[in-house]
């Protein structure tokens, strides 16, 4: 992997020089765009305003925008010397049990390697000690162009930091929370159904997209049919669904 950044974490006295590597990659289906009547390809030009003409991507560049509408040009020097301590310093401001943190802020997580043979004793010291408390390390840290807070824990061995989104950054639900009521017995029912059924094993589980995309484009590039997609069951009563939902994850138990 190609460490992405590079700096120090940073607790009390101890400096520790680490570098960060992304943790995660998307496997996306990505489809062309086509123009609808023809089936052409669309293609995306780099087009300037102020000279009317198409440019080169050796020839774009970044800018901010003023208020009045005025950019003003930013090169990678320019942003190189930001005045900010969090470019290449990863800052513990304080530790927080791990659960008590919602998911709901989770952003990206990073591998954080140490960075060099001189760190790894300081390195594998926070490891242990953050396993050891059940701690995890409360950070700010500026990585692709943005400062985030971020939580620095233990997995399997090495250091984990994980960048959280700015409280800002997440949208109000207003009122999607229901007002109906529900029953006792309902309540018994939808708790004995969780206990039945089975467990999951999440690493088990396939992306079946990408299958019923590849079988969709072989039948329209054959003139093939396609088979229907599955219904979803119809709506009965919930207190009804409820029983024989149980009924039918303990008959599987049992089986």
């Amino acid at each position: 992997m190609r460490a992405l950044w590079s700096g120090v974490i940073q607790f009390g006295l101890v400096v520790l020089p680490v570098k960060l590597f992304s943790a995660t990659e998307e496997h996306t289906v990505r489809l062309r765009e086509i123009h609808a009547a023809d089936s052409g390809r669309v293609q995306h030009r780099r087009f300037c305003e102020a000279e009317d003409r198409e440019i080169g991507y050796e020839e774009v560049g970044r800018g901010w925008e003023l208020p009045d509408g005025q950019l003003v040009p930013l090169t990678d020097e320019d942003l190189a010397r930001l005045p900010l301590a969090t470019r290449h310093v990863v800052e513990v401001l304080g530790f927080v049990p791990w659960e008590d943190i919602d998911p709901i802020s989770f952003s990206r997580p990073y591998y954080v390697g140490p960075g060099g043979p001189s760190a790894d004793r300081a390195y594998a010291l926070l490891v242990e000690a953050l396993a050891r408390t059940g701690q995890a390390g409360v950070c700010k840290v500026a990585v692709r162009s943005r400062e985030r807070i971020a939580l620095l824990r233990p997995r399997h061995g090495i250091l984990i930091l994980h960048t959280l989104l700015w409280r800002n950054e997440l949208r109000d639900p207003g009122n999607l929370a229901p007002s109906a009521p529900v029953t006792d017995r309902e309540l018994e029912l939808a708790e004995a159904l969780i206990r039945e059924l089975p467990g999951v094993e999440v690493d088990q589980l396939r992306d079946e997209y990408r299958h019923a995309l590849e079988e969709l484009v072989e039948a329209k590039a054959s003139g093939g049919q396609l088979a229907a997609p599955p219904q979803p069951a119809p709506a009965i009563d919930l207190m009804t669904a409820l029983q024989e939902s149980v009924r039918a994850a303990r008959a599987h138990q049992a089986g």
